[in-house]
């Protein structure tokens, strides 16, 4: 996966260059780079990027701590500004024209992000467990990964605004630099293999001008460089090493993790030390957050803890659980002590550690024989539709929540085959002509970008869209103040049964196989999957046993259930969402057959009397409401 972080010039010298680009140890005052990074028993960090070239740099040329501080820690000044410097005070300018000579355009305050990239638990095991071989195999993988990821980052993501309100727009046509630092461990001293790569936010314009890259534009394409990450990491292992993958539920509701099938998870256990001291931390913080009062005894914060405030939780509890780095160990040092560590901790299992590339060989038998060799679009298409429009509360999403979810269904489907190039955004395009419609209320220039253009499904009601779009202070993006009527949970201090948000992942898996299985049957029967003249039901209101039904919706192609379970099985789901499913199916042939009956008696009773129809079918409405008592009507959430 990919974290990203923002990077200012007084942060890298506090924090950076004494910490992060010596393998995240204490660096001792005074001590050069270099001779700390060997001391540390981290690799120097070295050069990437293809605007290299534009400042006299050469790809994977050593970073060095001058290089460094000028970039990052001076403003976003060239990396040899001294050499430059130098030169023009030799050739008789002025200090003031000679400093003008090593800047980069403006100096900024932001002079970069940091971006942390490390593979699966899975792959990191085999790297720090494997033979030599596969280790150096794994770190291969892993630097063609973050090239890749830059790579898209400079030809699809990094634009410089300059003009009035950064009217005009323009991709760094020579690209971006970064310099990669290398790590091996975390600091609970467990394998650990990640790369931090410093981006700086310097770029130049076709003028050739230096401007400063749209920071914003790099946070809101983190999910989606992440995804194209994770994506190419394991392929990559996959393909060289002749393994495959699988999913695995880390937390159940939540989005599943792609690892290397065969590899025993009581291993990933024995890594996540540090995962259950946040974790013991976060579920105290949680419960401070639900019962935390004012002094008139009013809640401060939700009664509930929703994602985002939980995603703030968990990152107070990583700052307060973090450990002091361990002592510097070389690589081979820490192989040896990490395989020690392992066999300990599986005791009986021990002799497992000396064949796991076999086993997990012996798994990618089995499983490549069930993946096809060629994505169906069509699927992917409406799988990824339905599952970004499910995931999103208000419905409507931009391009890269689409071109995320491609990534992810990619692995999920191909299980570490390599794919074609520009297939996640032939999914996309697909997705966007059959299955979105655009919503758009451009009301500035940039909310007419094609990268803020705003979708929703095509089966979503015709509502007016969310604001959304980029636009001025007008408060139309604040959030509505809570109603004060509305009802709380009662939560005495001392209660630890603290309420959650429901995640919304399973949901947007069915629905997802639901409208999968609808274009199964579609192709079959040569029927438009969307009816025209009616609107058709979102597919997790089908799947959540909604009380009722438009009866125009009948006129769509049933659920091939039996299709529908091949494909979940196939995607190797637990036996109770597939009974879910069924029991959805049979709740679905229910509600046509009921929606039916409705619609005939209605017909019947306008032709003797249209002011007799609306009481019949509240009538029928009120009798099917006491047939069904539990059931939640319009407007109700999902049964828990």
């Amino acid at each position: 996966m990919m974290d990203a972080m923002i990077v200012n010039a007084g942060q890298m010298q506090r924090y950076y260059t004494r910490e992060t680009v010596v393998g995240d140890g204490r660096r001792p005052a005074r001590t050069p780079l270099k001779k700390a990074q060997e001391q540390a028993g981290v690799p120097a960090g070295r050069w990437m990027g293809r605007g290299l070239g534009a400042l006299g740099l050469v790809a994977g040329e050593e970073v060095t701590e001058e290089q460094l501080r000028n970039l990052f820690g001076e403003g976003g000044r060239h990396p040899d500004a001294e050499r430059l410097v130098a030169e023009r005070l030799a050739a008789g300018d002025s200090p003031k024209v000679a400093r003008r000579a090593g800047a980069l355009g403006r100096r900024v305050k932001v002079v970069g992000f940091d971006f942390v990239f490390r593979p699966q638990p899975t792959i990191y095991l085999l790297w720090a467990l494997g033979d030599e071989e596969t280790r150096l195999v794994i770190e291969a993988a892993h630097e063609r990964a973050i090239a890749r990821v830059l790579e898209w980052i400079e030809d699809h993501v990094a634009v410089i605004r300059f003009g009035t309100d950064g009217v005009y727009q323009v991709r760094p046509p020579g690209g971006l630099v970064a310099a990669r630092f290398r790590h091996h461990e975390s600091r609970a001293g467990m394998p650990l293999l990640h790369d931090h790569l410093l981006l700086s936010i310097k770029g130049q314009r076709l003028d050739g001008k230096w401007g400063s890259v749209h920071s914003e534009v790099l946070f809101e394409n983190a999910v989606a460089a992440s995804a194209l990450y994770n994506e190419i990491v394991a392929a990559e292992v996959c393909e060289t090493l002749g393994v495959a993958t699988e999913p695995r539920t880390v937390t159940a509701g939540r989005r599943p993790v792609m690892e290397i099938a065969g590899i025993p998870h009581e291993l990933i256990a024995w890594t996540a030390r540090r995962g259950e001291q946040i974790a013991a931390c976060l579920t105290d913080l949680e419960h401070e957050y639900v019962t935390a009062t004012d002094d008139d005894g009013n809640l401060k914060f939700a009664p509930v803890v929703s994602e985002r405030a939980r995603a703030k939780l968990n990152r107070i509890a990583a700052r307060k659980t973090r450990p002091a780095k361990p002592r510097a160990r070389s690589l081979t040092q820490l192989r040896e002590d990490w395989h020690s560590s392992a066999r300990a901790f599986l005791a009986a299992g021990a002799h497992l550690i000396d064949s796991l590339l076999e086993r997990a060989r012996a798994a990618a038998d089995a499983i490549r024989a069930r993946v096809a060799a060629v994505v169906d679009v069509g699927l992917a298409a409406i799988a990824v539709t339905a599952t970004v429009f499910v995931m999103n509360k208000d419905g409507c999403f931009h391009r890269r929540a689409l071109l995320a979810e491609a990534r992810r269904h990619l692995a999920l489907v191909q299980r570490g085959r390599l794919r074609e190039p520009g297939l996640d955004d032939r999914i996309v395009d697909a997705a966007l002509a059959e299955h979105c419609t655009d919503i758009t209320e451009a009301r500035t220039k940039r909310g007419e970008e094609p990268g803020y253009r705003l979708y929703t499904a095509r089966w979503a009601p015709a509502a007016p869209p969310p604001s959304r779009t980029p636009a001025a202070a007008s408060g139309r993006d604040r959030k509505p103040a809570p109603d004060p009527a509305a009802p709380v949970l009662p939560i005495e201090p001392g209660e630890w049964d603290i309420p959650r948000e429901p995640l919304r992942h399973n949901r947007a898996v069915l629905a997802a196989r639901v409208l999968t299985a609808r274009l199964h049957t579609a192709r079959r029967t040569a029927r438009p999957l969307y009816d025209a003249t009616a609107h058709q039901p979102p597919p997790e209101q089908l799947l959540l046993f909604a009380q009722e039904q438009p009866a125009a919706a009948k006129a769509g192609p049933a659920v091939d259930l039996a299709t529908l379970r091949t494909d979940l099985e196939a995607l190797g789901l637990t036996a109770e969402q597939l009974d879910y499913v069924g029991r959805a199916g049979q709740r679905l042939a229910a509600l046509r057959k009921d929606a039916k009956e409705r619609a005939d008696r209605v017909a019947a009773g306008s032709a003797s009397s249209a002011q007799d129809a609306p009481d019949a079918h509240r009538q029928d409405e009120q009798r099917a409401h006491r047939q069904h008592p539990h059931e939640p009507g319009r407007g109700h959430g999902a049964p828990r």
